[in-house]
């Protein structure tokens, strides 16, 4: 592949469907599987000396256990902030509040909850895949207009049109091994 405007497409494509693989792993962490992770926090925040501050930098937030996250702000005046902030938040988990820390217990999943989140983890899934296969289009449009223009070759745009394909059916394999990973955690009793 010599030409420049072509490489200059995959390399834009590649970085879309990369994006698009860690985007549903981030999404994917802050679902709980009724493990203690850190990660379903990321979006949690509690007003700290009149900022809106994410909870891991008012202070240390560690797994005690399986099913048990331990918030410690470094300001004890924070306490009622951080339990205020997570009761708002849509986690579903109440704070318990013992004046120096707060735990977070991590209830068992009922079995109709791992179905729903399975379903919540199947639907985000495919949004990644409808993503990544917009990403196709747009390469595969970029490739038929430099074709039309005149800037790369009959061979060069079938070949291209080959490597977009190879490159997208790679990106649903990573995409499927993700969603896989996540059900089975989901799944696991």
């Amino acid at each position: 592949m010599e030409n420049e405007k072509l490489e200059e497409v995959f390399l834009v494509l590649d970085d879309k469907l990369e994006k698009t693989v860690s985007v549903l792993k981030d999404q994917f962490a802050v679902i709980r599987a009724g493990r203690a992770n850190p990660r379903i926090l990321d979006k949690v925040q509690a007003e700290a000396y009149g900022v809106m501050t994410p909870l891991n930098q008012i202070g240390n937030i560690a797994v005690s256990d399986a099913r048990c996250l331990v918030i410690s702000p470094w300001d004890k005046s924070l306490l009622k902030a951080v339990e205020k902030a997570i009761l708002a938040s849509d986690i579903g988990i109440t704070p318990t509040n013992d004046g120096s820390v707060i735990r977070l217990v991590f209830p068992e999943l009922t079995e109709e909850r791992r179905k729903d989140l399975v379903k919540q983890v199947r639907k985000m899934g495919e949004e990644a895949k409808v993503a990544a296969r917009n990403n196709r289009k747009e390469a595969m449009e970029a490739i038929k207009k430099m074709k039309t223009g005149k800037e790369i070759s009959e061979d060069e745009a079938k070949n291209g049109e080959i490597d977009i394909e190879d490159a997208v059916k790679k990106c649903m394999e990573e995409l499927d091994k993700v969603i896989a990973a996540k059900e089975k955690e989901l799944l696991t009793i």
